[in-house]
């Protein structure tokens, strides 16, 4: 027979476990911080104490600079000069503020590698309906099946007020990017002497509730769809890579499918997640290495370390800017930093150890997530031997127009190889980048693929 005290046992065990799967939303009293002392997106309102980062006003207005006919934005700081720049000679002085992937390009590049500093400015803002979500979302959301989903989510940004590493992480799987978007981007991965072929992509992607066919009372589980064609180099071109991100992939593994115009067939690529080999980066990147991170998070114990201050990269119209062209971007060993803008900015800090038993070619990874926007901003990876092996930078570009928190261009270094991967580049384009459009989950099947993959 079963006593008392076995039967309260038995509660206390299940209770456990419930907490464990299901991670429960902040309170009403909590969600009003939010438009407060709190930005709507969950970040300080106010500046810091030492007066380096300024208070949060509501970000850039849509008319702060103008716009050309092929998409490219006026710089709204182009008047500005560095407050100062840091070297592998002076680090020392400002290395509170500095990451370990920094410090050490600044040491394996100390002649070229440098972190041009600005003064800051919080100019990232939303639409107020994103703002609204994600108040909805404060009280509302939670996650499911030990973090690895999540239930009652709405458009954007879950947990604006944080509870743990996980939840930070999802802010930024989830981040505001316009809804939709199609752009023409070029990616580099040069050879140590900075020698490179540029590869061309088409890409765009549909976030769920931008299809047409989307039914609120079934949101399903699917985030988005996501397609990107190669239409350069000829011996690459007319391949296309086709997801569908899924809200949880441990119960429905993300789906994605390849079309190999060589072959002129489609077949299914469960290799396009966690660390299987990323599509044309030469080995330089892994699948959940683009857009600094994406997909399930299930491989590794979370934990938020909390929040610092860093010089992150920010502000970053100089980089994208239509006089420049690639060859002037990529250099050896890294991109030109004569071109990079860093901002002093809060971050939250997020350390991913792999889990026992689980497999990644990173062991251990470490994000620095601007509070403004969620977006990480640089990103550190670790081998199994604990040293650090490359580290990644996302150029944030606010489309002020837009009123979207737009990451242009990434890179990704190897710190034992010295070659790195750049893609997100569309200086030489002429096609502006595309946002807000809606779509059809037909134009995201795998049947629809040969048409968008004809050379």
């Amino acid at each position: 027979m079963i006593n008392t005290i076995t039967l309260a046992r038995l509660f206390a065990l299940t209770f456990t476990i419930a907490c464990q799967s299901t991670h429960a939303a902040v309170s009403s009293e909590q969600a009003a911080q939010l438009g407060t002392t709190l930005t709507p997106l969950g970040a300080e309102m106010a500046g810091n104490a030492a007066g380096t980062i300024p208070a949060w006003t509501g970000g850039l207005p849509k008319d702060a600079g103008s716009l050309s006919a092929t998409g490219f934005r006026s710089n709204p700081f182009a008047n500005e000069k560095p407050l100062f720049v840091i070297t592998a000679q002076n680090m020392a002085q400002y290395q509170e503020h500095l990451t370990p992937g920094q410090i050490a390009m600044l040491k394996r590049y100390p002649g070229t590698f440098k972190l041009p500093v600005y003064p800051s400015h919080r100019t990232a803002n939303a639409p107020d309906f994103v703002y609204k979500a994600a108040k909805e979302n404060a009280t509302k959301t939670t996650m499911v099946d030990g973090g690895n989903g999540l239930e009652n989510f709405s458009t954007a940004v879950p947990f604006p007020i944080p509870q743990n590493g996980l939840e930070v992480v999802w802010n930024h799987i989830t981040r505001y990017r316009g809804g939709s978007a199609k752009r023409v981007h070029v990616q580099a991965t040069p050879l140590a002497n900075g020698t490179f072929v540029p590869v061309y992509f088409k890409q765009e992607f549909t976030f769920r509730d931008r299809v047409t066919d989307f039914d609120p009372a079934k949101p399903g589980n699917v985030l988005f769809y996501y397609k990107q064609l190669v239409t350069a180099p000829a011996r690459q071109a007319g391949d296309v890579v086709l997801v569908h991100e899924t809200l949880n992939q441990v119960q429905e593994p993300r789906m994605a499918w390849i079309y190999n115009a060589g072959q002129r067939r489609v077949r299914r690529a469960p290799q396009i997640s966690y660390d299987g080999p990323y599509p044309a980066s030469e080995g330089q990147r892994v699948a959940d290495n683009l857009d600094m991170y994406n997909g399930a998070p299930d491989r590794y114990d979370w934990k938020l370390v909390g929040k610092r201050e860093v010089y992150i990269p920010y502000n970053s119209y100089r980089l994208d800017a239509p006089d420049l062209k690639y060859t002037d971007i990529v250099k050896p060993g890294h991109i030109n930093s004569d071109l990079t803008r860093y901002e002093l900015h809060r971050v939250w800090q997020v350390e991913a150890t792999l889990k026992p038993g689980e497999r990644h070619v990173y062991a251990k990874r470490v994000f620095f997530v601007d509070e403004d926007t969620w977006q990480i901003a640089l990103a550190d990876h670790y081998d199994s031997r604990g040293t650090l092996w490359r580290t990644a930078e996302g150029h944030l570009e606010p489309m002020y127009d837009q009123q979207i928190a737009w990451l242009g261009t990434e890179a990704l270094y190897d710190l034992i190889n010295g070659r790195y991967i750049v893609s997100g580049m569309r200086n030489e384009e002429k096609q502006p980048i595309e946002f807000g459009f809606t779509s059809s989950t037909a134009e995201y099947t795998a049947a629809a693929l040969r048409s968008a993959g004809i050379r």
